[in-house]
This record gives structure tokens, C-alpha cells and sequence, in this order.
């Protein structure tokens, strides 16, 4: 019997919790779920990541609605995955924003990434019947993009490759809050099966240089100081250096995947394996990384018979 994946025996519901960070300025989180980012602006309200259909995305907007009234005008998508983008129906933006690489991903591969998430997490796609299909952005940009929400500069920016070729944050210059998307977690395993492990530290790099003040991950709390911004990128950084060091070094001795996946298990779990979601995300990381050694730049499209095939092969023995 193939062992099931780790995330498929996740029902538990979790707390959602709806922080303000500044006047107008959200973080919808639900202890280690994905994020949502809320930016309240003079005539208009714009949202970073939307949940994963539109029935989830409704929790978002009933918190917003006792903020505000102010009509959803924008939607912007940190990158491609089916649990970030596809409850953007649910907000009827007139704008929905994303980053080329994010566009070309979804063209790609958007719709087996579809079918391999919610496999692999079902209880993240709640009514997943709801899903009109995939979300498809009408303005991209390349490198950078301002959108004034009135008097409020919001930054959007695809500072480089880490969690996918398409990362996208939203910045807020004068407030100094970032929105990471992906691209830093706190307390939660980094997903890197469409990574780009080499570039990554670069990346957080970038971010790190703005000097954010207050900060919301992909996943994890929201973070209201500059200590825990920090924490929180050394700790993402720490992770994917460690991650890509250990099987570098296997592939290296010419290590089979299997063997190369059980020794990075024994390296990263005593640092790293009380993180949400350490158990699901590793099987998915390790195989991408392993792929990125062997030279491989652009990562391979994960489908639901990929995903199952992996798990049954590094699993099996566990």
C-alpha cells in the first residue's frame, strides 16, 4: 500500500487571524496556511495572494468588508500556485497583476499544477468545485511596477528567482512593510518543487536590503518588528542553503535520489522538523534540488501521477 501524502491526513481547521500591521495595512493568516496581504488605499483596496477558491477567498473579503467598503480593485498573485491564485473570482478586481515569469508558468503548467495541489492538499481547496478555472492575470510587468491606491505607493516587484522563476513581493516604501509571498516563511518548510535554489539567497538578499520593518510571509504570522523580518529571512536563507548543500553533496558522490533524500532528512529534521508542513514539503524539495545539481535549470512540471510516483519511490521505506 502506497503511504498517503503527509498533507492528506491534515483536516484540522485552523484559527484564522486577521492582523493590522498600520492604518490600513492587513495580514490574513491562519497558522501556517497561506497568507493573504490586505493594502487598504485612499479610493481602493488591493490584495496579494487570494487563497484558493472562491469560497475561501470569502473569508478574506468578510474581514475586509468590516474594514472597509471600498471596492476590490486589485488583485496581485506572488507567483503561480493553484492554493495562491485561484480564488481571485471571488473579488471581481478589475486588476489582476502579475509578473511575466509568473504569466509564463501558468501557461506552462498552470493547470497540472491545478490537479497536482489539490491532490496532494485537499483540505486547502475547500468547495474546490467553486474554481471557475485558472487565474490569469491582465497587467504583467518584467522587473517593477507602482501602483498609487490614492495617495499610497505600493511597489510591486519581481526581485529574482527562489521559489519559482515568477516571484513577486508587494512593497510599501513609506511604510517599510513587505508582502514576501513565498519567498520567506516563518516557522513554515519552505515548498521548493519549483525552485531555484542557487539563485534564492540572492534573492532574500534583495529583500533583506530594503530593511523591512514589519513583514508577512507566505506562511507563518505576521511580523510587526525589524528583529523578526530578520529572523525570518536568515531562517528562510538558512533552510534553503542547508537544504541544497546536502544534496549537492550527494549527487555529488553519485547518490541515487532515495539515498540522497534520506540523508538530507537526517540532516534538516533536527533543525528544521518542527516547521509546518516539514513532512510534506521534503520529498518535493529534495527531488528539485537534486534536479537543479544534476544541472537542470528550469524545474520539471509536477502533475498528479509525477507527484504520486515521487512520494511511492522516496517514501516507500519510511
Amino acid at each position: 500500500m502506497t503511504k498517503a501524502f503527509a498533507s492528506q491526513a491534515d483536516l484540522e481547521e485552523k484559527t484564522i487571524t486577521f492582523d493590522e500591521l498600520g492604518p490600513g495595512l492587513y495580514a490574513f493568516t491562519a497558522e501556517g496556511d497561506p497568507n493573504s496581504g490586505i493594502i487598504v488605499g485612499d479610493d481602493s483596496v488591493m490584495v496579494i495572494d487570494t487563497q484558493a477558491t472562491p469560497v475561501m477567498a470569502g473569508e478574506v473579503i468578510s474581514r475586509i468588508r468590516k474594514v472597509t467598503d471600498k471596492p476590490i480593485d486589485w488583485v496581485v498573485l506572488s507567483h503561480y500556485h493553484a492554493v495562491r491564485v485561484l480564488g481571485a473570482s471571488a473579488y471581481g478586481a478589475r486588476n489582476i497583476i502579475a509578473s511575466r515569469g509568473t504569466h509564463e508558468l501558468i501557461t506552462e503548467r498552470g493547470e497540472q499544477d491545478y490537479a497536482s495541489e489539490v491532490g496532494r492538499f485537499p483540505r486547502l481547496f475547500r468547495a474546490v468545485e467553486t474554481v471557475p478555472g485558472l487565474t490569469w492575470p491582465n497587467i504583467v510587468f518584467d522587473r517593477a511596477l507602482t501602483v498609487f491606491l490614492g495617495k499610497r505607493e505600493v511597489q510591486i516587484m519581481h526581485p529574482g528567482r527562489g521559489h519559482t522563476k515568477g516571484d513577486t513581493i508587494a512593497w510599501l516604501p513609506e511604510e517599510r512593510v513587505l508582502y514576501s509571498g513565498d519567498l520567506v516563511e516563518f516557522e513554515a518548510t519552505p515548498y521548493a518543487g519549483d525552485a531555484h535554489f542557487a539563485d534564492w539567497p540572492q534573492t532574500i538578499a534583495k529583500l533583506r536590503a530594503l530593511k523591512p520593518e514589519k513583514l508577512v510571509p507566505g506562511r507563518g504570522r505576521a511580523l510587526t518588528n525589524a528583529a523578526d523580518c530578520e529572523r525570518a529571512l536568515a531562517a528562510t536563507e538558512d533552510f534553503v542553503r542547508r537544504l541544497y548543500e546536502a544534496v549537492k553533496a550527494g549527487v555529488a558522490k553519485g547518490h541515487a535520489l532515495k539515498r540522497v533524500y534520506d540523508d538530507a532528512m537526517a540532516e534538516l529534521r533536527p533543525r528544521f522538523g518542527q516547521w509546518v508542513i516539514f513532512d510534506h514539503c521534503m520529498p518535493f524539495d529534495v527531488t528539485r534540488a537534486f534536479d537543479e545539481a544534476e544541472g537542470l535549470d528550469h524545474p520539471r512540471i509536477w502533475t498528479a501521477e509525477r507527484d504520486v510516483e515521487m512520494w511511492r519511490a522516496l517514501e516507500q521505506a519510511r
